[in-house]
């Protein structure tokens, strides 16, 4: 085996902890350093795991590869930045930055490198979507609740680019055609931020997804249900569990009877942990020089959408969604002579 990729992890709280863990645990990385502000916490999770502890993430530089960014959203920017113009592979977790230009100047500096940038929308490598995909064909409704209790944890956003991004990302992916309209509607219950809120998007193509999410909620519920035509299939997220129910014509019927009948297929999948295997993709995309499922220009799509419900909701009104294409952004810096500033 090659040697083990050097690593570090920018953040080590709630789940910056996590991904230290997996580094730690990977046959393919050596944890090296972890960074956090809080210097005990930092201290601690760098025992646990056999490596050091800084509360600068400017001392990564020249001593990792790669490194997972697990701070609050406000930080990635400036972090992945820096570390991306000093030559580090990068695992940023979601969203990626606070808005769609920070996102396009990372995805630029990453390729102007040959860098790779990863975004951490998780649910692409959970089991259950994966399989689920599998059994799609053109998506005709969809639904989604994304439901939990109350993190304090989380003040620096409100609920549409905290949970609800998940399944905005999963649904572009999915649908594929261009939106039509959004509305969205929400309220703050116990921040300043939106804590409830729900979103319905239509798309060119007659698809509807109606969205909702909420970080108030004391039963956790995460779950995706997609309408086709002759079947209707149901994700729990938490569970990897899915559910089929598909539509059958009858070989024969009595007279006044329904031609179809509806079969249901329980679909089980062996349980993995998703964070491990985002952590592994990341590692071999570095390893090997290949694409991320999850890149920072995939990651710019679900932003706007996001910014775009975040921006309905707070000012009370619901517009039409502006059709036109997104600012090629990318492209701009890209053609651009100089570092994007």
């Amino acid at each position: 085996m090659a040697d083990k990729l050097k690593v570090g992890v920018v953040g080590v709280g709630h789940l910056g902890q996590h991904h230290a863990r997996n580094y730690a645990q990977s046959e393919n990385a050596q944890l090296v350093y972890v960074c956090d502000a809080n210097g005990h916490q930092g201290r601690k999770i760098a025992r646990a795991w056999g490596a050091k502890a800084t509360k600068k993430y400017t001392d990564l530089i020249g001593k990792v590869d790669a490194v997972s960014i697990a701070t609050p959203t406000v930080d990635h920017f400036e972090i992945a930045k820096t570390l991306l113009e000093n030559g580090v592979h990068c695992l940023v977790e979601k969203p990626i930055t606070t808005n769609v230009k920070d996102a396009a100047k990372l995805s630029v500096i990453a390729a102007r490198n040959n860098l790779v940038l990863q975004v951490g929308h998780i649910e692409h490598f959970n089991v259950g979507v994966q399989k689920f995909k599998e059994y799609l064909t053109t998506p005709l409704f969809i639904e989604c609740h994304r439901l939990g209790p109350f993190d304090p944890r989380v003040k620096d956003i409100g609920v549409v680019m905290d949970l609800m991004i998940h399944d905005v990302d999963i649904i572009l992916r999915i649908v594929n055609s261009p939106i039509e309209s959004i509305e969205a509607t929400g309220v703050p219950i116990l921040t300043d931020k939106e804590d409830i809120a729900s979103a319905r998007i239509k798309f060119t193509s007659g698809c509807i997804a109606n969205i909702t999410c909420s970080r108030v909620t004391p039963k956790p519920m995460r779950k995706l249900r997609v309408f086709q035509e002759n079947a209707y299939i149901s994700l729990d997220y938490q569970k990897q569990t899915m559910e089929i129910h598909q539509r059958f014509k009858k070989r024969s019927n009595l007279t006044g009877e329904l031609p179809y009948f509806i079969q249901t297929k329980k679909v089980r999948v062996k349980r993995k942990e998703p964070l491990k295997l985002e952590i592994e993709h990341f590692l071999d995309c570095v390893r090997v020089g290949r694409v991320p499922q999850t890149t920072g220009e995939q990651a710019m799509e679900a932003l706007d959408i996001v910014i775009k419900i975040t921006e309905m909701i707070r000012e009370q009104r619901v517009p039409l969604y502006n059709n036109e294409k997104l600012v090629d952004l990318t492209q701009r810096f890209r053609d651009s002579s100089i570092a994007p500033d």
